[in-house]
């Protein structure tokens, strides 16, 4: 066989390959760039997480710390309003999407530091934000994994929980003994609707937002005493100075047991669906 038929026999072979070793470089590099978009921002939190506890960043976020500087932060919101709301702001949003304790804390200086009508709307707005942030980075990468491997055991649980989702969020939001970080990631792993955690999370979390921050608005007189008292011993030269402030100050058993009655309302229709489905009638919608 003549060497230029040759050539025509193989290069159509030849193309064939080359074609086939570039859809499969195509498929990797898909492959790649998806699990960079899936885990990347999961891996930037928890660095960013790292590095907050590895610098000490996160011990500032105490009451001793608040009510020593109690002064300072005042009259730097007094003449940056909007720049102190901005920062305080974005503060909150970090910590409740990087997952460091303080939240209540934070709850605490927005009372303090602004008026009502501006503390309790930046602490819902914030708190919301935050946990949404992290509700969808958490989705995008162990709640999708979580989901595709679980099987059919895991797929009829997140069936059931999304059917209840908005009662079930607005009880775990209300109800204040389930860690703040849990009830963010939690609805990411069973695949909750955003608007749902969204709107859930917002509401659920006003009463408690409102009601601490007004708690701490009316302990500000207070404060400011041990805050006087601990400078006067200070200057007294006494070595045993303490500032003796506790956040169980701001915690009423009777508002625990508001809060809880309304999360167990919010759970009627869950129950009443179920007991009539027990009993043979149809289910509500």
């Amino acid at each position: 066989m003549p060497d230029c038929f040759r050539q025509e026999v193989r290069s159509p072979m030849r193309g064939l390959s080359i074609t086939g070793q570039r859809l499969s470089q195509d498929r990797t590099a898909r492959g790649t760039a998806a699990l960079v978009r899936r885990w990347l921002p999961l891996l930037a939190l928890l660095a960013l997480a790292i590095l907050v506890f590895a610098s000490g960043a996160n011990r500032w976020l105490s009451l001793e710390a608040i009510v020593l500087n109690k002064g300072r932060l005042e009259a730097f919101v007094d003449a940056n309003l909007l720049l102190a709301l901005a920062i305080f702001c974005l503060s909150y949003v970090a910590i409740i999407a990087l997952s460091i304790p303080g939240s209540l804390l934070m709850t605490v200086l927005g009372g303090l530091v602004f008026p009502f009508w501006i503390g309790a709307p930046a602490v819902i707005v914030s708190a919301t934000a935050g946990a949404t942030v992290l509700f969808l980075v958490a989705r995008s990468s162990i709640g999708e994994a979580l989901r595709s491997r679980g099987g059919e055991a895991v797929a009829r649980m997140t069936a059931g929980l999304r059917t209840d989702a908005a009662s079930y969020m607005l009880f775990l939001r209300l109800t204040p003994v389930f860690p703040f970080a849990l009830v963010n990631l939690a609805p990411a792993l069973v695949g909750i609707p955003l608007w749902t955690f969204v709107w859930t999370t917002f509401v659920g979390i006003m009463p408690a937002s409102i009601a601490f921050t007004l708690a701490a608005n009316s302990l500000d007189s207070m404060l400011d005493e041990k805050k006087a008292a601990f400078d006067a011993c200070v200057a007294g030269g006494r070595s045993d100075c303490a500032l003796a402030v506790d956040l169980a100050l701001l915690i009423n058993p009777k508002l625990l047991m508001g809060f809880a009655a309304l999360g167990l309302l919010a759970m009627v229709p869950v129950l009443s669906r179920r007991f009539l489905s027990r009993r043979g009638g149809a289910p509500l919608a």
